[in-house]
């Protein structure tokens, strides 16, 4: 029996496995591509307009949020989706291969299937060149998708088809390091975090890089998503910096399969601690163990939005230097509409985009409820004399605590850089506050994934939707120009933009009754429902 014995079977059950997660994954994203090219027509129809948003985006602070910009000297729609909204679709392609890695190889050791499809004739390799095929499969079609989604928005052939192969290129590399760190934990989070970690490390180089130099530094080329905004698509199209990606996906699966050859299945390489045969009192309670599961996503994701924050804050002198004589309204209006406060607008995108990123971790750790009672060891805790409400609450508490930890340490990193860089005190107690006052906001969409699991485990996704609706009329609410009751219905709406604004306590008390009143149902509802079915 060869060491690839059953490839093609494994590779068949895994699709139909993912027969829904996947093609969802594939239809957003591309829809995405084709929403955010359509209205970047609507919102700025004229050159004119795409001058005002050009503007904003060579700025440090546009830089460092989307990346180099080319052919912005006459701005076309082509080039300035490319250069104001890639990098966001790179990373929404970067994640859908690092949860799809995981899900088909730490996931499956750890839950003891991929022992007993072992014990079968499939060769030691099988699954994980599988999951390799399957990953990269995934990423070309999804850049196949993205092109076919372009083309018809009025963009050019060769530019749309190499826009999709960059966004296949960082999916295929991101999915190769997932395999790596698939081999390096033995727990399918641990895997996934390490993986999510190389993003932000990614983003965090990108963006450095690209505002020490006009269109990138050396620096830049360290990431592999500055490879992909390299190729200038729409603007001279290179297609020769994916190669790079190419490159690093081919040595990253070597590493990954002799990671895997010289170690035990369902164990990692990295070593974990064997622990004592008893828990200590304080771990003796259900909020105990589940904050003991999520420290070190909390840890992570706090790190690396730490140090983005830092980032945005050491930036602040180089924004007000550029923006202390701009004359554009659109990007005035961006910015809060006041000329004269444009370095605190600057400073309030920058919290809104850290309470974002927040907010997917909230509901990504709202996840390990759908992970214990699909594992079975909700069922195993419930049996003891723990009730489900307690159970659900834990939970629930420990995500909530997990996402004021990671905004308290974006708005201390972020407040400390740019109290220091402008020598202005008072910078660290606006940013910090205005970062914290997100936090009921973010409950109440954390309440709607309770709420949704309450009800069907796999309902719990349905929160991603608020999350993307939030994101969406947050970003391009004023250039779509929607109507106040559709802005209203996302919860970080009603958070003032601080230090732009002043921070009433009634909307953050309104806020937090909603999560309260949303958690209450999914107490209730979780209490009558059958665990693993609904």
């Amino acid at each position: 029996m060869s060491g690839c014995t059953g490839l093609w079977p494994l590779l068949r059950l895994a699709l139909r496995r993912d027969r829904i997660r996947l093609p969802v994954w594939l239809l957003a994203l591309a829809f995405m591509t084709f929403y955010f090219a359509n209205a970047i027509q609507i919102g700025y129809p004229d050159e004119a307009d795409l001058e005002a948003i050009v503007g904003f985006m060579n700025s440090p602070a546009g830089t460092v949020m989307s990346g180099p910009g080319y052919g912005w000297d006459h701005p076309t729609h082509a080039t300035t989706f490319a250069g104001a909204y890639a990098l966001y679709l790179h990373l929404g392609a970067a994640f859908m291969a690092i949860l799809l890695v995981s899900r088909h190889t730490r996931a499956e050791e750890e839950a003891g299937r991929l022992e007993l499809v072992r014990a079968a004739e499939v060769g030691r390799h099988a699954p994980l060149v599988a999951t390799g095929i399957l990953s990269v499969g995934a990423s070309v079609i999804l850049g196949v998708l993205s092109a076919l989604f372009l083309i018809p928005a009025g963009y050019g052939a060769v530019g749309s088809w190499l826009f999709g192969m960059s966004m296949a290129m960082v999916a295929v590399v991101f999915g190769a390091i997932a395999l790596v760190t698939a081999q390096l934990s033995e727990h399918a989070r641990s895997a996934t975090g390490l993986a999510s970690l190389a993003i932000g490390l990614a983003v965090a180089i990108r963006g450095t890089g690209d505002v020490l130099e006009p269109h990138g530094s050396w620096l830049s080329w360290l990431s592999p998503l500055a490879w992909a905004q390299q190729t200038r698509v729409f603007y001279d199209d290179r297609w020769w910096p994916l190669l790079l990606g190419i490159v690093l996906a081919g040595g990253v699966f070597a590493l990954a399969s002799r990671l895997h050859a010289r170690r035990d299945l369902g164990a990692g390489l990295l070593a974990t601690g064997v622990g004592s045969t008893r828990a200590p009192r304080h771990l003796r309670t259900p909020f105990a163990l589940a904050f003991r599961l999520e420290r070190g996503a909390i840890l992570g994701w706090s790190g690396a939005l730490f140090v983005l924050g830092a980032l945005y804050g050491g930036l602040t002198n180089s924004v007000q230097s550029s923006l202390g004589d701009l004359d554009n309204d659109l990007v005035i209006d961006a910015l809060g509409g006041d000329p004269t406060q444009m370095v605190n607008g600057y400073l309030a995108t920058c919290v809104l985009f850290n309470a974002y990123v927040v907010l997917c971790y909230a509901v990504v750790a709202a996840h390990r409820l759908v992970i214990e009672e699909r594992d079975g060891r909700a069922e195993v805790a419930l049996a003891a004399t723990v009730s489900r409400p307690r159970w659900l609450l834990a939970s629930f508490a420990t995500a909530l605590l997990g996402a004021l930890v990671a905004l308290a340490a974006a708005g201390i990193g972020m407040g400390t850089t740019a109290a220091l860089v402008t020598g202005q005190a008072g910078h660290f107690r606006d940013v910090l506050s205005g970062t914290l006052y997100y936090l009921p906001a973010i409950a109440v969409l954390l309440g709607v994934a309770v709420v949704g699991f309450a009800l069907r485990p796999a309902w719990l996704n349905l929160a991603w939707i608020a999350v993307v609706f939030a994101m969406v009329t947050g970003y391009l609410g004023f250039a779509l120009d929607l109507p106040d009751p559709v802005m209203d219905l996302s919860p970080l709406s009603h958070i003032a933009q601080v230090p732009l604004e002043t921070q009433e306590p009634l909307p953050l008390v309104m806020l937090t009754a909603i999560a309260a009143a949303l958690l209450a149902i999914a107490l209730v509802r979780f209490r009558s429902r059958d665990l693993t079915t609904g």
